[in-house]
């Protein structure tokens, strides 16, 4: 049965994709851009961990030769279900692995965000992922990041708002970021089994105050986070 004219009908996963992809091919106008750069981090408001960045870079032959038949459910890495987010993660570093993409990982520790701040640690993430694209991802290519530009940043960029949405690449890189970041925390509860870090990765649920105000803060809590 058809839903109800007043309820939107939800797109299909090819049809998202395809709308993301549109999204990026946009950007391939520009004079000499080869590809497209997404950018987007994980872990920006916790408490406790790391920093993750995500980078993907999409060559244009990938984008023009329809991408949906070789990706899974995309979406808003925060929308997915944990197993569709995990799928999507494998098949983005699948595809890596096979050229027909380029992604990687970059990181800020907890003592990092402390000494130059949340956004200055986001950056410096973001700049390792990119370090570890260089080889494959023209610096020329247009460089999409999550949400609004930032002149703290000395890297051309353009912000998307909500680019998790509405992006390709920017949604490709909150998957992998995500996924990693994740399974990170998730080892570390392992080491710090009161704070609930695998349930909550790092985030400031009543769990993990409760640890904190009994047990005190571990080497992977952010100092500067912890007066808030």
């Amino acid at each position: 049965m058809a839903p109800p004219p007043s309820l939107p009908v939800p797109a299909s996963p090819s049809l998202l994709v395809q709308a993301l992809a549109r999204h990026d091919r946009a950007r391939l106008r520009r004079p000499g851009a080869a590809g497209i750069t997404g950018l987007d981090e994980v872990g920006r408001g916790c408490l406790a961990g790391p920093v993750c960045a995500g980078a993907v870079h999409l060559p244009a032959p990938f984008l023009r030769k329809r991408p949906e038949r070789w990706l899974p459910a995309v979406d808003d890495s925060k929308k997915l279900s944990r197993a569709a987010r995990e799928k999507l993660g494998a098949a983005v570093w699948a595809l890596g692995e096979e050229g027909h993409l380029s992604c990687a990982l970059g990181w800020a520790s907890p003592s990092e965000i402390d000494g130059l701040d949340i956004t200055g640690a986001t950056f410096l993430a973001m700049d390792r992922a990119l370090a570890v694209l260089a080889p494959t991802a023209p610096p020329g290519d247009p460089c999409l990041v999550d949400g609004r530009p930032s002149r703290r940043w000395s890297r051309a960029h353009e912000g998307v708002v909500g680019g998790d949405g509405r992006s390709l690449a920017i949604a490709l890189a909150s998957a992998i970021a995500k996924v990693a970041r994740d399974a990170f925390m998730a080892e570390q509860h392992d080491t710090f089994p009161d704070y609930g870090w695998d349930a909550n990765k790092g985030y400031a649920t009543a769990v993990h105050r409760a640890a904190l105000a009994t047990r005190g803060p571990t080497p992977l809590h952010r100092r500067s986070f912890l007066t808030i």
